[in-house]
């Protein structure tokens, strides 16, 4: 396996034990439908939170979570689209990212709720 990819299996755990370090529930890893994937899908019992992880060995040239730009967020939203249709969930759904940085544990890790909304769409 690549070193980048060890990288961000390690980012990703490092994540997720955070998550649970602050009382989330993780209710999937890796959601795919298609080609199209949701990294952590977490609830704290008031909202399920759609995380996207991010995570770089240093912030040299810049922040992991400026890699969540418009593509991104479209595919997130898309995969959430599906996933909410499939489980149909009860509680409100936020769009969560986290970022993580560092080369090995102990990473460096920050938690932006609410970091983005769907994009708004006009019909004609």
């Amino acid at each position: 396996m690549a070193k980048h990819n060890q990288l961000g299996q390690a980012g990703e755990q490092a994540a997720v034990d955070f998550l649970l370090a602050k009382g989330y529930h993780i209710l999937h890893r890796n959601w795919r439908v298609r080609h199209l994937e949701l990294d952590i899908v977490a609830s704290d019992d008031k909202e399920v939170a759609i995380i996207e992880v991010k995570t770089r060995s240093n912030t040299l040239f810049f922040q992991p979570e400026e890699a969540v730009n418009r593509l991104k967020i479209r595919r997130v939203v898309a995969a959430a689209n599906c996933y909410v249709k499939y489980f149909q969930p009860t509680l409100p759904l936020r769009f969560d990212i986290i970022s993580v940085v560092g080369e090995k544990a102990p990473f460096h890790i920050e938690h932006i709720q609410n970091a983005f909304y769907p994009p708004l769409t006009c019909v004609h």
